[in-house]
């Protein structure tokens, strides 16, 4: 399967110094971008998440929130922790010996040290674990949107290719009408101008103008790219960037049709086909 780069999941968890909750989205991006916004306590976890996200991601803005939100009503909020400000009080005497010109702490500094109103009850250890899991069940639910996602992207380029096999179809025919056209006008036209019309000087006037028109190989290189096109799509893994090199080769042919066209109907294939492409490529540009 191939896998969007835009996906979104949001995880939580109660814990007993209340809720963890976990969010995880992404964009499309050349390359793979990671940012987080973690609060201080928890700060220890990104390596981890980073692991795990530069593990199964290739590409793609990720932003990652990582919250530990408070039990409401707890004692975590009403009672300060006993044995964490006797530990701050001891560190502070400590210190205060070794540099005696030391400023003593403030009842606001006290009162906003981590974990003096409880809400570290859970060690690291402890809530790397939590953390840990909680992020297997977001990537599982991560994965699984970029995937589906992945699939509606597939659908609809297998449909922009079908409506380009069915335009390249109807060049091929084109040409043996033009030539015969031309071939009258041209007759016609020596005619009018009193010239005895000469076969030699026909079927070199018709060689020439062949030539101009042959799009023979333009229309081979359109289908090869197509066919290539369905072999990515159905092996599938990470293949925006190669899709995207293919939407530039598919652009050139429709190009050089077009500026080799001298036919209405022909150049508004070119144009149509150019718009196809245009269609894919800004679908391709959140494949991963």
């Amino acid at each position: 399967m191939i896998a969007s780069m835009t996906g979104f999941s949001t995880v939580s968890r109660e814990l007993t110094v209340g809720s963890i909750v976990l969010e995880v989205r992404s964009l499309n991006h050349r390359y793979l971008d990671i940012q987080f916004r973690l609060p201080d306590e928890l700060k220890f976890a990104e390596p981890m998440i980073r692991e795990k996200l530069s593990g199964e991601l290739s590409r793609g803005k990720v932003d990652c929130r990582l919250s530990l939100n408070g039990r409401e009503g707890s004692s975590g909020r009403g009672h300060i922790d006993e044995a964490a400000l006797a530990m701050l009080a001891q560190w502070s005497g400590e210190i205060r010996r070794v540099i005696p010109e030391a400023s003593p702490l403030s009842i606001m500094e006290i009162l906003k040290w981590p974990g003096m109103f409880g809400t570290e009850s859970l060690s690291q250890d402890a809530l790397r674990g939590e953390i840990a899991e909680l992020l297997a069940v977001a990537m599982e639910d991560f994965s699984a949107t970029r995937r589906r996602e992945g699939e509606k992207l597939k659908a609809v380029l297998f449909e922009r290719m079908a409506q380009i096999r069915e335009k390249i179809a109807q060049v091929a025919p084109r040409i043996p009408e033009l030539m015969a056209a031309f071939q009258e006008k041209l007759v016609l036209r020596l005619r009018d101008a009193m010239v005895n019309v000469d076969d030699e000087r026909i079927r070199h006037e018709l060689t020439l103008f062949a030539g101009k028109i042959d799009v023979d190989e333009e229309l081979s290189r359109l289908n090869t790219h197509l066919d290539e096109m369905d072999r990515i799509l159905a092996k599938g893994g990470v293949v925006g960037k190669r899709l995207d090199f293919l939407m530039q080769e598919l652009n050139r042919e429709a190009n050089t049709l077009g500026s080799k066209s001298v036919d209405v109907e022909v150049s508004k294939i070119a144009m149509e086909l150019k718009v196809l492409i245009e269609q894919m490529r800004e679908q391709i540009q959140n494949i991963e």
